[in-house]
């Protein structure tokens, strides 16, 4: 359904607002409540209906509904003195003045055209949140397999090449940051030559995933890829391959992978495309994905960096759960590894944006995350373990949730569920940029459980990872010389000298507090050995 209204089409089948045909910039609760306000130009529309549909009826201020309001009429060229569209009824609610007349979604001309440069970066710069379109899957070969010639096992594995892609449609939705077009769009694109770009013009998608399902012999394979539809080119691709009479115990953990990957691919390129888009021109998630990208780097430089690109983004829009997130890990990171900050004020930090950024969407996955952080900074394990919970129980595929319940169950002496919790982070996302974590999450889960060799093991893996910082290095001194090889404790004796001279056990028994007197002396005492 389209409304119309003045020059401007709001298009609930597309979700887009069009001013003169032209797709606008807009957050997706700002959407969601132009959507609320022009479904009831009949009536008013109370603060506590809108905190209901929108927030669905969690505690938000004041001041975040007011910012939505604002970010409403800011983009239809409308402000709290002219009220021309959206007219506030002072102690009661808001109510759509402007008469609205409803029509059909069009789906406009798909005819693929030359386009200049610079209206590609035109139209990147008015984008929004990512999106995607999940393709059914194109079957490849023979529908009768060795060894299953029955109509029903047959049409099992048939059914395969929707139900992946069904199932992937599901989950994703769960990634707040994304929108995803719903199976009933997505799935009228069939056949092995379809255009992503014509995907993209008719959904209005920035992302296609499509594949194929295979038989060979015995086994199935999956090959899929993700494309950028502005331009048609492949973002990742990957296959995998199980046997046939696993295929049906292996598709959640093949799923759980794509997901996410494609969460740290589709990121990636988001920043890679907003480095094309005029500085002035950059709307909030694109700035968002640039300090993200800044973010994942885990250095005091790149730190800063990131912390500035999520506080331009808030000052875009004061209401972006996501870049309040965003702070909220940059202050931690300044406390964390002792970059040059207040230590106290960036813990306060720490604490208010990731409370903002619940106020703004408490399903956040992201934002619950930040708050366990922000537990944990103040000593409050406990506390820092029920909000990991939370962020795990929202997004099942979210790795840095896992890694982080396994760093406090180990450290809190619940070794066997930190290790469990450090393998699913691992299988999850076995190239994400915080992987030496989960390594060192379960190093340490294997040092609590007394597992000397398998600490030792587990230390390297972590302290070798790209990007892990000296206190994992640290991790596997200690490791090393517990398991009797003092030349590799030496080895990472020197490593850690060489970056940050000063670290001591102090800095190391602040990150890593553990609870258990006599894991800690133990560790305290291999440290002591090489001057720390």
């Amino acid at each position: 359904m389209a409304y119309i209204f003045d020059n401007f089409e709001l298009d609930t089948t597309r979700i887009e607002l069009r001013k003169d045909g032209i797709a606008q910039a807009v957050e997706p609760q700002v959407f969601d409540l132009l959507v609320l306000l022009v479904e009831n130009t009949d009536r008013l529309v109370t603060r506590d209906e809108i905190v209901e549909k929108i927030w669905q009826g969690r505690n938000i201020s004041v001041s975040v509904l007011a910012s939505r309001i604002k970010s409403a009429r800011r983009v239809l060229g409308d402000d709290g003195r002219t009220q021309r569209f959206i007219k506030t009824i002072h102690g009661r609610g808001f109510r759509f003045i402007e008469p609205v007349r409803k029509s059909l979604s069009v789906v406009h001309n798909l005819e693929p055209k030359d386009t200049p440069a610079s209206e590609i970066i035109m139209d990147q710069a008015v984008s929004t949140r990512p999106s995607i379109a999940v393709l059914p899957l194109n079957f490849i070969g023979s529908a009768i397999s060795a060894g299953h010639d029955s109509l029903s096992e047959n049409f099992s594995i048939l059914t395969l090449a929707d139900a992946f892609p069904h199932e992937m449609i599901t989950e994703l939705s769960r990634l707040r940051w994304l929108m995803v077009i719903s199976r009933g769009s997505s799935f009228s694109f069939r056949g092995e030559h379809i255009d992503v770009r014509e995907v993209g013009k008719a959904l209005g998608v920035g992302y296609c995933l499509s594949g194929s399902i295979e038989i060979i012999g015995a086994k199935i394979g999956i090959t899929l890829e993700l494309a950028d539809t502005s331009n048609g080119g492949i973002v990742w691709a990957d296959r995998y391959e199980s046997h046939i009479d696993g295929i049906h115990e292996m598709r959640a953990q093949i799923i759980s992978n794509i997901i996410s990957t494609l969460e740290v691919q589709i990121t990636t390129n988001e920043a890679n495309r907003a480095r094309l888009i005029v500085p002035g021109s950059l709307d909030a998630w694109s700035t968002y994905h640039l300090g993200l990208q800044h973010m994942h780097r885990y250095n005091e430089k790149d730190n800063a960096i990131a912390t500035d690109f999520f506080t331009k983004a808030v000052a875009i829009d004061p209401g972006f759960a996501r870049a309040h997130a965003g702070l909220s890990f940059t202050y931690f990171q300044n406390v964390f590894f002792e970059y040059k900050c207040d230590p106290m004020l960036d813990a306060v930090r720490t604490r208010y944006h990731a409370e903002q950024s619940l106020a703004c969407d408490g399903l956040d996955p992201f934002a619950n995350f930040t708050m366990g952080r922000s537990f944990w900074l103040l000593g409050e394990r406990e506390q820092s373990l029920e909000w990991f919970e939370h962020a795990t129980d929202l997004c099942p595929n979210y790795a840095q949730g896992y890694f982080s319940r396994a760093f406090v169950e180990a450290i809190n002496g619940r070794a066997s569920s930190g290790q469990t919790h450090a393998d699913t982070a691992i299988m999850l996302s076995p190239r994400d940029p915080y992987l030496y974590g989960a390594l060192g999450a379960r190093a340490l889960s294997h040092i609590t459980r007394g597992h000397d060799s398998q600490a030792a093991l587990w230390a390297e893996k972590a302290a070798v990872s790209p990007g892990a910082h000296a206190l994992f290095a640290m991790i596997a001194v200690a490791a090393h010389d517990i398991n009797g090889d003092q030349n590799m404790a030496k080895k990472w004796t020197a490593n850690v000298r060489s970056r940050y001279a000063s670290l001591k056990q102090y800095d190391f028994f602040q990150a890593f507090p553990f609870k258990d007197k006599a894991v800690k002396n133990r560790m305290a005492k291999a440290l002591e050995k090489y001057g720390f």
